[in-house]
C-alpha cells in the first residue's frame, strides 16, 4: 500500500507513471488497514469491518487515491477461506457492493474510472481466491478422514479376524482336552477297579492313560504354538489333525470300552483343510459325547461320505443316554460343532434317534460355487 501510494497512473496526456507524495489522512488510514490484518485470522470478520472502514473513507476522500482497499481485500480473502460459501457470499457481495458504490458515487474520480473498476476486481479475486482456498483445504481434509477411517477399517477387520482365530483355538482345546480328558477318566477308573484282582490288566489300563494323556499333551503344545510370537521358540511343525487319522481316533475309543464302527472311503481328491479338521473334530466331539453320556453298554457308528460337492459326516450310537446340550444344560460340545460347520457355511442336525440313542450329522461344502463374472 505504502509503494502504490507514491505512484499515480494519471497523467496530461493519458496513461502515465509519475511520483507524488500521498497524503497524510491516506499514510494514517493504511497504517490502520496493515494494524487491524493482523489479527485476521482472530477476527477475520472484525478486521474486516475495519479494513473496509478505512477504505471507504480513503476512496471518499483520497485525491489521488493511496490503495487502502488492497487491506479490505485481504481481510476479506481470510473471510472466505475460513468460513462457509455461504457466509462469503454475503460478505462479499457486501465488501464489493459498498466499496465500489462509495469509489463510483461519492469519490472525487469520475463513476466509470479505471480505479473504481479496480475496487470492483480485487475485492472479486480476494473473495473467489480465498473460496478456491477454503474448498481446496475441505478436500485434502476430506481425503485425510477417509483415509484414517480406511485405517480404523482395516485395524478393526484385523481384531475381527484375531477374535476368529481365537475362537477357532479355543474350540480346538475344548476339542483335545474334552477327548483325552474322557479317555483317562475312564481308563483311570478302569484301573482303579481291577487293580487289586487284575494288575496285569490295571496295568494296561495305566499305559492307555499315559498314552492319551501324551497325545493330549502333543495336541495342546501343537494348538498353542499357533499363539506363539515371531520371537518365541519355534512352533511344532506337525499338521493338523484330519480325516486320515480317522482310525486312529477310533483306536483309543475302543481301547477305553467303547466298541466303534467307521465306514470311510477315501475317493481321491484332497479336502480342503478347513473341511479335514472339523469333520475330524466333530467325529471326535460326537464320539466323546458317546462315552461321556451314552453308558457303557453303547455302541457306535461313524460314516463320512463324500457326496458331490459337500462331505456328510454321521455319528450314530445306540445308547439309551443323550449327549449333554447347550439347550438342557450340558457341556459345549454341540455349540462348539454347530459353530465350526457353521463357519464353513454347512448344516448340522442332532437329536435323539427313534427307538434310542443320538444321531449327530453334518454337511460339510467342500467346493463353492461362483456366480460367472464375479472375481473366484
Amino acid at each position: 500500500m505504502v509503494v502504490g501510494s507514491f505512484v499515480v497512473p494519471r497523467g496530461e496526456h493519458g496513461v502515465t507513471w509519475g511520483v507524488r507524495t500521498p497524503a497524510a489522512l491516506s499514510l494514517l488510514l493504511m497504517l490502520i488497514g496493515a494494524a487491524a490484518l493482523v489479527l485476521r485470522r482472530r477476527r477475520p470478520r472484525a478486521v474486516l469491518a475495519v479494513t473496509g472502514t478505512v477504505s471507504v473513507v480513503e476512496l471518499v476522500t483520497g485525491d489521488p487515491r493511496a490503495p487502502v482497499a488492497m487491506s479490505a481485500v485481504v481481510a476479506l480473502y481470510t473471510v472466505a477461506a475460513t468460513t462457509d460459501r455461504r457466509t462469503t457470499w454475503r460478505f462479499g457481495l457486501l465488501t464489493m457492493t459498498g466499496l465500489t458504490a462509495a469509489a463510483m458515487l461519492a469519490g472525487p474520480l469520475p463513476w466509470y474510472a479505471q480505479e473504481n473498476l479496480g475496487v470492483l476486481a480485487w475485492t472479486g479475486i480476494g473473495a473467489t481466491a480465498g473460496d478456491a482456498v477454503r474448498s481446496r483445504r475441505a478436500v485434502v481434509q476430506a481425503i485425510r478422514d477417509r483415509a484414517e477411517r480406511a485405517e480404523r477399517t482395516r485395524e478393526e477387520e484385523a481384531r475381527r479376524r484375531v477374535a476368529e482365530e481365537r475362537l477357532r483355538i479355543a474350540r480346538d482345546l475344548h476339542d483335545v482336552v474334552a477327548h483325552h480328558i474322557a479317555l483317562v477318566n475312564v481308563q483311570a477308573g478302569v484301573a482303579a477297579h481291577i487293580m487289586d484282582k487284575r494288575p496285569d490288566q490295571a496295568k494296561e489300563a495305566l499305559a492307555h492313560v499315559r498314552e492319551a494323556s501324551r497325545s493330549a499333551l502333543n495336541e495342546l503344545r501343537a494348538t498353542v504354538g499357533l499363539l506363539r510370537q515371531s520371537g518365541d521358540p519355534e512352533a511344532p511343525t506337525e499338521p493338523a489333525p484330519g480325516l486320515s487319522r480317522l482310525e486312529e481316533l477310533a483306536d483309543t475309543f475302543r481301547s477305553a470300552g467303547l466298541p466303534v464302527a467307521v465306514a470311510w472311503a477315501d475317493q481321491g481328491g484332497e479336502l480342503p483343510a478347513a473341511v479335514d479338521l472339523a469333520a475330524y473334530r466333530i467325529v471326535q466331539e460326537a464320539l466323546t459325547n458317546v462315552r461321556k453320556h451314552a453308558g457303557s453298554e453303547a455302541e457306535a457308528e461313524v460314516s463320512v461320505v463324500r457326496a458331490g460337492p459337500n462331505l456328510e459326516v454321521t455319528v450314530l450310537d445306540d445308547g439309551p443316554g443323550k449327549p449333554g446340550s447347550p439347550e438342557d444344560g450340558g457341556g459345549h460340545g454341540l455349540l462348539g460343532m454347530r459353530e465350526r460347520v457353521t463357519a464353513l457355511g454347512g448344516t448340522l442336525t442332532t437329536g435323539p434317534r427313534h427307538g434310542g440313542g443320538f444321531r449327530v450329522h453334518a454337511i460339510l461344502p467342500v467346493m463353492t460355487t461362483t456366480v460367472p463374472g464375479e472375481p473366484v
